[in-house]
């Protein structure tokens, strides 16, 4: 029998004993982990089979189509395609054991505490400190602010990165948690954007405890932990996974062109051809991307797609407001929410517009991420660094 008939097999079977329209959500993705069908890449035991990421896709459909829920719950986006390639690449049997079945399932929903106020382009400026419990030394006590924290106010389980070490160059110095966001000490107040609404907070972290148990790679090992997720975060952001032709921002435009054909002129319909021409080449480069990181950790490639697709977020919203002319400046929905999910397709124009202007921020600056891309794709020169072999506590900040 191939892979891809026993794979069919564990799907019938799962569906057979656990029907998706009666059973409830979270113990039919328990049922789904326990099967090695959450991510069959993973190890066999910890909610895979040890194949090929390439298989998921065949996996993914079935149970979409027999209406299967979404991992994680369907909120649980950090966890699912942050936490757990991160739990996974370096945690320890125990951790993974505990962690990754309740965060596919939505018991424990995810949060991302890196960036800071003083170290957002330049994340591994985090002054955040994690000093060992004299008393109890398999515990951290860690104090500092967090700040761009999506889903904060909903989490039981963040993604943490902390200085432990401020005696050795700021890179050599950080260490990776598995953090609990349910304990005392931890203080967490909306960020209101200019679309009114609040997707993130800045959390306050005042004696909060961390066992050492939770501790992810090696003490002083962060930076490398960390960049593990934040590639598998680019690589989301940027590649915009399962999207159909003319999916996601583009299709509303073409839908609003197809719509308005007064408001058409030559220059628009030159400008509407190559924003249509760039959308399909980033999907298709991003069905590529994900392939080339099916079989092993995704790389600095994903910086790339991320500033593509930032870059056309922005053209696309720009250029649907001049197809709208004065309607499109209308925004009446400023009002404070805190959303769980961005939908930049179910919204107006006015507010696809206002919201695609954080795209070129979250998730690294494209600024920066140019520079990664610089250095670590093409290969050039880095910029000069001053402060590389210099300890964080002689830094100027």
């Amino acid at each position: 029998m191939s892979i891809a008939d026993e794979l069919e097999a564990r799907v019938r079977t799962l569906l057979d004993e656990h029907d998706p329209a009666f059973s409830d959500p979270r113990e039919f993705l328990g049922a789904r982990f326990d099967a090695g069908l959450a991510w069959v890449h993973f190890p066999t035991g910890h909610g895979g089979l040890d194949l090929a990421r390439t298989y998921q896709a065949q996996v993914d459909a079935r149970l979409a189509a027999a209406g299967a829920p979404p991992a994680g719950g369907g909120r649980n986006i950090i966890g699912i395609g942050m936490a757990a390639p991160t739990i996974a690449a370096f945690g320890t049997e125990a951790q993974k054991d505990k962690f990754l079945r309740p965060l596919f399932t939505g018991e424990h929903l995810y949060c991302q505490l890196f960036s800071e106020p003083g170290a957002g382009s330049d994340l591994a400026a985090v002054a955040t400190r994690a000093v060992r419990d004299a008393q109890h030394p398999d515990d951290w006590i860690v104090n500092g602010q967090k700040v761009w924290t999506s889903m904060a106010q909903h989490a039981q389980m963040a993604i943490l990165v902390a200085r432990t070490d401020p005696t050795v160059p700021k890179h050599v110095g950080l260490t990776y948690f598995l953090c609990d966001m349910t304990q005392p000490g931890i203080d967490i107040r909306p960020l209101r954007q200019i679309t009114g609404e609040a997707e993130f907070n800045e959390v306050f972290l005042t004696d909060i405890r961390v066992p050492d148990a939770n501790r992810l790679g090696p003490e002083g090992g962060g930076w490398r932990v960390a960049t593990t997720t934040l590639n598998n975060e680019r690589v989301a952001i940027g590649s915009r996974t399962g999207l159909p032709r003319e999916g996601g921002m583009i299709g509303k435009l073409t839908e609003t062109w197809r719509g308005e054909p007064a408001l058409r002129n030559a220059a628009m319909h030159d400008e509407m051809m190559r924003l249509w021409v760039e959308a399909e080449v980033l999907r298709l480069s991003g069905e590529r991307l994900r392939q080339q990181a099916a079989s092993g950790q995704p790389g600095p490639e994903g910086a790339g797609m991320k500033v593509a697709f930032a870059r056309l977020a922005q053209q696309i919203s720009s250029l649907e407001m001049e197809l709208h002319p004065e309607s499109g400046l209308q925004y009446d929905d400023w009002t404070l929410r805190r959303p769980d999910t961005v939908d930049l397709t179910g919204r107006g124009a006015g507010y696809r517009y206002l919201r695609a202007r954080g795209n070129s921020i979250e998730g690294g600056t494209s600024e920066i991420l140019r520079n990664t891309i610089s250095e670590r794709v093409l290969g050039l020169p880095g910029e000069h660094r001053v402060d590389k072999t210099v300890a964080w506590q002689d830094l100027p900040r």
